[in-house]
């Protein structure tokens, strides 16, 4: 099993030199990937080409890209540009993104995200693989008078959903090649995830879906500290339905209760834990929620376990 970590922060501000510099400390750690979350500030997939540029080795991608206030023809010419760039090493994630923002940030009504979801994903697949589309749907149309494919995007860039619900789940086992649940713990991925949208994968004769889980996790000698920063940090999302339905399968309580913090041996054990689930990939978040020690510490024990 790959493991990764995410670079973007919400709470921390990284010019694209310091990102770049971590990126090259996770590759020389051992680890698989970095991740790009998409927020108002940079466009995650030009700064996902800028750093698997620099760092070669390393797998790049977006977790993930809400499909409401973009285009396929726009988002598919970005990801084949990170394609192209990255020699092959870039992973294109979606997401519905959530009402209040999409609300307040673009002004466009969160209406039908399933419905838009679903020919989002049915208008990109063949942009990606093709460099052509003629997509009329209800919800967006995507039509190319000539040729959209970017010279050198090989191989066809994989396309993942931050999916957790039932009707997500099975458009993105139809429709895309796996998904990227966060704070969906190793129950919620082995008894609600996982079987759904493997299920829906094989009803649609495609291969299994990877299973990028991202999980919030540090290794830590503080873990009572660790642990308030997380529940202070992670409170948003509980406000949120489709994660509260997540943290619930999960058996949780709180989205706090989820996060992997511990010594080594608890965080490695967890670890197994999602491997176990069905996780085919760990993507590890908020590992700078104790400072840089202790980042470090995770990054190096996470190297570790990816390397075998």
């Amino acid at each position: 099993m790959t493991i990764g970590v995410t670079l973007g922060s919400t709470t921390v501000q990284r010019t694209i030199d310091t990102t770049v510099e971590l990126a090259r400390e996770a590759r020389d750690a051992g680890l698989h990937s970095a991740w790009f979350g998409q927020t108002f500030a940079y466009d995650s997939p030009s700064l996902a080409a800028i750093v698997g540029r620099e760092v070669p080795g390393l797998q790049v991608g977006t977790s993930a890209i809400p499909v409401f206030g973009r285009h396929p023809l726009l988002v598919s010419s970005q990801a084949q540009t990170a394609q192209a760039a990255t020699g092959g090493r870039y992973h294109l994630g979606l997401a519905l993104g959530t009402r209040h923002l999409t609300e307040t940030g673009f002004g466009i009504p969160y209406e039908r995200p399933i419905g838009l979801l679903r020919e989002f994903l049915t208008a990109l697949r063949p942009l990606l693989e093709t460099g052509s589309a003629d997509f009329h749907g209800e919800l967006l149309t995507a039509t190319t008078p000539y040729s959209a494919a970017v010279p050198g995007a090989r191989p066809t860039v994989p396309v993942l959903v931050a999916a957790m619900g039932p009707q997500a789940l099975r458009v993105s086992g139809e429709l895309a090649d796996g998904v990227l649940p966060f704070l969906a713990g190793p129950r919620a991925l082995a008894d609600h995830v996982v079987p759904a949208v493997t299920a829906a994968a094989a009803a649609a004769g495609r291969p299994a879906p990877r299973i990028v889980a991202l999980v919030p996790g540090v290794v830590t000698a503080d873990a009572a500290a660790v642990r308030e920063s997380a529940a202070e940090a992670l409170a948003l999302y509980e406000r949120i339905p489709s994660y509260q339905r997540a943290i619930e399968r999960s058996g949780a309580a709180r989205a706090a209760d989820l996060a992997v913090i511990g010594d080594e041996e608890t965080v490695a054990a967890e670890v197994r834990r999602y491997r176990e689930a069905g996780a085919t990939e760990v993507v590890f978040t908020a590992t700078e929620l104790n400072g840089e020690e202790d980042r470090r510490r995770t990054w190096k024990l996470l190297g570790e376990l990816s390397r075998g």
